[in-house]
């Protein structure tokens, strides 16, 4: 790992500070950048969410998907996981947190927006963060981008219909011209121009992918960087005002995250996968793509939304858990091997 990646959570810790100070001292500057918007879709923030997707998108190698036949049980794993279980779960421990546990403490309509940016977290699995966590386990690394190819791929036509039925679950009025042009803003399209780059690389030589994702990377970084300062920055009365919301989010996202691991390393136990598969294919359904919950929660809730806020706090708890989690997969190797 580089120095900003083994660091990530001292970054976001900073910029979060950062954002709080900013918005406190200087509102305005941030009004001026929630009113960059078209359909709802903020582009200043379109912008550096696309910093960030772009080259995660240039990594997958969708000839890789042939491969898929070799070891199913773990993509098996992984999918269920994804798709069937970990939606759901979210959406419960949101309903059952703000709706019951937390529902004193937070009013009605922030506490919906909560729920929604939970929701959004729970729909989008990981698919950058996730090669690092395989890194760090020695995992397979074919076999990971096997996986985040297929995910992706579902992805695509998944995501808005499962958004929809989750948030209308939950009682939310769901924007279908907003979300489908979120989907085609921060999937479909930073996919497609992946897929053509990497085709255009791959003419280069092995190396040209690497060599383009490398520079990308510190553009990237500031992408979710700057993206958290404003994000905290339209926050910053509110996190000052309550600033216990941030504790009261950060609960039921750390009980979903380890308690989603929890039951797929006991799948990946019971299904007798080796480590090097049974490890990534647990963190690829514990981790979340929040680039993509975090874009989606500002263009259908708005940048000064309780939706935008739980998705970024969703960032501050994700790293530190899942270093974690990786410490813990590498004390039980033997478990499997």
């Amino acid at each position: 790992m580089g120095f900003f990646e083994r660091y990530l959570s001292v970054w976001v810790a900073l910029c979060i500070a950062a954002g709080v100070g900013l918005g406190y001292v200087a509102p305005s500057a941030f009004e001026v950048i929630a009113n960059v918007e078209y359909a709802h879709v903020n582009l200043v923030v379109a912008v550096l969410i696309w910093l960030m997707i772009y080259p995660m998108m240039v990594q997958i190698d969708f000839g890789s998907i042939k491969d898929v036949g070799k070891k199913p049980k773990g993509l098996v794993l992984t999918l269920v996981v994804n798709w069937l279980i970990k939606p759901f779960t979210m959406a419960f421990l949101g309903w059952l947190f703000f709706k019951g546990i937390f529902a004193d403490w937070v009013d009605p309509q922030t506490a919906t927006e909560y729920i929604a940016g939970m929701i959004l977290l729970g729909v989008a699995p990981c698919t950058a963060m996730v090669f690092v966590w395989s890194h760090l386990t020695k995992g397979d690394a074919n076999y990971t981008l096997v996986q985040v190819s297929i995910n992706d791929l579902i992805m695509v036509v998944a995501f808005a219909p499962l958004t929809a039925l989750l948030l209308g679950v939950t009682d939310i009025t769901v924007p279908w011209d907003t979300l489908l042009i979120s989907v085609m803003l921060y999937v479909v399209l930073p996919l497609f121009a992946g897929y053509i780059t990497r085709k255009q690389l791959d003419k280069k030589g092995p190396d040209a992918v690497h060599k383009l994702v490398s520079q990308c990377k510190p553009l990237s970084v500031m992408g979710l960087l700057l993206t958290i300062v404003i994000l905290f920055g339209l926050q910053a009365n509110t996190i000052l005002a309550q600033p216990q919301d941030i504790v009261l989010i950060a609960i039921p996202l750390l009980i979903q995250t380890y308690g989603i691991f929890a039951i797929a390393y006991f799948a990946a136990k019971r299904l007798k996968l080796p480590h090097n598969v049974a490890a990534p294919a647990c963190m690829i359904g514990t981790s979340n793509f929040f680039e993509l919950a975090v874009a989606v929660a500002i263009s259908l809730f708005g940048l000064h939304s309780g939706a935008a806020l739980a998705t970024v706090v969703g960032v501050l708890v994700e790293v530190p858990v899942m270093l974690s989690l990786v410490w813990f997969a590498n004390k039980t190797r033997h478990w499997f091997d």
